[in-house]
């Protein structure tokens, strides 16, 4: 008898399927264009992007960009937290920053650089700003 059960891996196609839904409603609310779509996804071919758009239920996605989806998601989720209304907290991501991480940029202007551990950051410095992760 096995002491420690086996942990089934994550269905990664529903997980694909449902990041791909909140990633466009999140790319919809904070009005980006297709070219910044396709870099915060990990920069995939044009083709595999507008199917994904298109059909997000044929997708079957990277870890890669799972992990930089699930980023985005605490982002949104750390902005709506923090600010007052949806039209700020959707405004927030494309406005100047002075904050260290930023140097006067937007926090979409560093998430643009098409680096992971950018969305990392700008995740890491909301989940701050709410006083940790949650």
């Amino acid at each position: 008898m096995n002491a420690h059960p086996i942990k089934a891996a994550p269905d990664t196609k529903k997980l694909s399927t449902a990041g791909l839904k909140a990633f466009f409603n999140i790319a919809k609310d904070w009005q980006l264009k297709n070219d910044q779509e396709i870099i915060l996804l990990g920069s995939p071919s044009r083709a595999a992007y507008f199917k994904w758009k298109k059909e997000p239920e044929t997708a079957l996605l990277s870890r890669d960009t799972l992990e930089r989806i699930s980023y985005l998601l605490g982002i949104y989720k750390s902005l709506q937290i923090l600010l007052p209304s949806n039209t700020a907290a959707d405004a927030w991501i494309s406005k100047p920053n002075n904050a260290p991480p930023f140097g006067g940029q937007s926090a979409l202007d560093r998430m643009l650089s098409g680096n992971v551990s950018d969305l990392y950051i700008v995740r890491q410095y909301l989940d701050a700003a709410r006083g940790g992760w949650s």
